[in-house]
């Protein structure tokens, strides 16, 4: 082979070596785009960069496989979805105290799953990877309460709240959503 050839194939190595590392970058990107979906982009805006907000989520699925997550039975899906029903009850006449209880009751079914509790920041993460299509309800209630701790918000927030932390309920039990509280009883038709 002449020197010519060898140099031609080095070359083409280095072109198809190259190629293969934007392929597979581009793919690993839009995996992780498609998984986080809004928190991929909340961390692209956070550390204003692509590159680390992937190295971010990436050290969060690494931690989160070293996790002991377990499924929850069925009889202890039901409890928790009937102590939500009683949060949602309790909307109607304490509010406030519905969403404290809420974001109890979230921490809790998550602690119970497996996901670590102690630190906000560190749940949220731990969250992100199994629940991102949720996070940012769940982020939204978070807020939420902690200004209903310092009584900065209305009513209409207040049942926000319960709305964003509903929709991670649901995903936490999985299977059996947590019912919404339902206005028109089933057998009754509205009128006009």
């Amino acid at each position: 082979m002449s020197s010519v050839q060898t140099l031609f194939l080095i070359l083409v190595i280095v072109v198809i070596a190259v190629v293969a590392v934007v392929v597979f970058g581009s793919a690993r990107r839009r995996a992780l785009q498609e998984k986080f979906g809004d928190e991929y982009e909340r961390l692209v805006d956070e550390h204003h960069s692509k590159s680390a907000a992937e190295k971010e989520l990436r050290e969060r699925e690494r931690r989160h496989a070293e996790l002991q997550l377990r499924e929850l039975s069925p009889e202890v899906k039901d409890r928790y979805s009937e102590r939500w029903q009683d949060v949602q009850a309790l909307f109607v006449d304490e509010p406030r105290e519905a969403v404290r209880q809420a974001d109890a009751l979230v921490t809790e079914i998550a602690g119970d799953i497996g996901y670590p509790t102690e630190d906000d920041a560190d749940k949220e993460a731990q969250l992100s990877v199994d629940h991102s299509q949720t996070l940012s309800a769940y982020r939204r209630a978070k807020d939420i309460a902690v200004r209903a701790d310092a009584d900065e918000v209305d009513t209409d927030q207040l049942r926000q709240a319960i709305v964003d932390y509903r929709e991670l309920v649901a995903a936490l039990l999985g299977a059996s959503p947590v019912p919404a509280v339902d206005e028109t009883p089933k057998d009754e038709t509205p009128h006009p």
